[in-house]
């Protein structure tokens, strides 16, 4: 476990990059709360669009004397078509900080570390572990079991100690992360950082539908699916969202009986949650939610640690 990586972080955390959710106004309240906000480069429609965020977003926090830097999440897969554009782009506007997700690439590595930017890959186990530490990522982020969104089956207890075994850089540890203590509690496992989604899902800048935001606060961990069915690739959704598409949680066709060709579609009527969901029960705003996770963060690490964020 180790200090700050990115400049003016207050909390050692993550807000995930979450499709059709991360907005603009999502990542500026949390960068500038000391929190790292990030987006996937794919919720703009085009790249002219990502631009625009990006330019929005670099000038909002540029107005802040304390900001933590924000991130951009690239998917890096052959699917993504944007990809080479996307990454032009972020190379230019030397964004501070990239995520890769489906594909460690040490080509988009070494052009992020080209302009002094750092880079995070997200993982399920040991083996994409080891293709990350090869591409060279400063980062990995290991998305446990419980995590919103493309998630895996591994507790946290075993892959953290078997990631570290191979890689001293960071590591962001994802699942069920919804309090300042769970914070801690990554930190006490080993972890440099957590990653949260699902709680900022439920809040009032995200971008999701109000019955999406009403859905994460009433729902509990008993309500989550995990299956490929939906978007072709392993993730957790809300029982409820499906129900109300019309299908059976239990027993969902596959994805390409399912008119899912179109990956918004996906996303957009079947809600994506972690199990953190129980944790979760109001919609404040980013900043006071965040101001909340460092008070709790404090509270549970204890006065008398050496912790640098206390």
């Amino acid at each position: 476990m180790s200090g700050p990586v990115f400049d003016n972080l207050r909390l050692p955390a993550i807000a995930a990059p979450m499709f059709l959710v991360s907005g603009p106004d999502l990542v500026v309240e949390i960068s500038r709360s000391g929190i790292v906000g990030t987006f996937p480069a794919l919720n703009p429609r085009t790249t002219p669009m990502l631009g625009d965020w990006i330019d929005e977003i670099s000038e909002r926090l540029a107005q802040e004397k304390n900001a933590a830097p924000y991130g951009i999440n690239l998917v890096v897969h052959h699917s993504n078509s944007r990809l080479e554009a996307d990454l032009e782009l972020i190379v230019d506007r030397k964004v501070p900080f990239v995520i890769t997700s489906l594909g460690a690439a040490a080509d988009v590595v070494r052009a992020v570390h080209g302009y002094g930017g750092k880079v995070f890959h997200d993982v399920i186990n040991l083996r994409h572990a080891q293709k990350a530490v090869e591409a060279g990522v400063d980062g990995i982020i290991a998305v446990c079991a419980g995590a919103g969104g493309h998630a895996g089956l591994m507790s946290p207890f075993a892959l953290v100690p078997e990631i570290r075994k191979i890689f001293d850089g960071q590591i962001a540890l994802s699942g069920a992360i919804s309090t300042g203590a769970q914070i801690a509690s990554a930190r006490l496992l080993g972890a440099d950082m957590a990653y949260l989604g699902t709680r900022f899902i439920a809040t009032k800048e995200a971008t999701a539908s109000a019955g999406y935001k009403a859905m994460i606060c009433e729902t509990t961990a008993a309500d989550i699916v995990y299956t490929p069915n939906i978007s072709g690739v392993a993730a957790n959704f809300l029982r409820p969202s499906i129900e109300a598409a019309g299908l059976d949680p239990e027993n969902l066709p596959p994805r390409k009986e399912m008119d899912m060709s179109d990956e918004r579609k996906a996303w957009k009527d079947l809600w994506s949650a972690g199990q953190g969901v129980g944790s979760i029960d109001d919609l404040p705003a980013a900043a006071d939610l965040c101001e909340r996770l460092r008070d709790e963060y404090r509270a549970a690490m204890g006065r008398a640690s050496s912790d640098p964020f206390l």
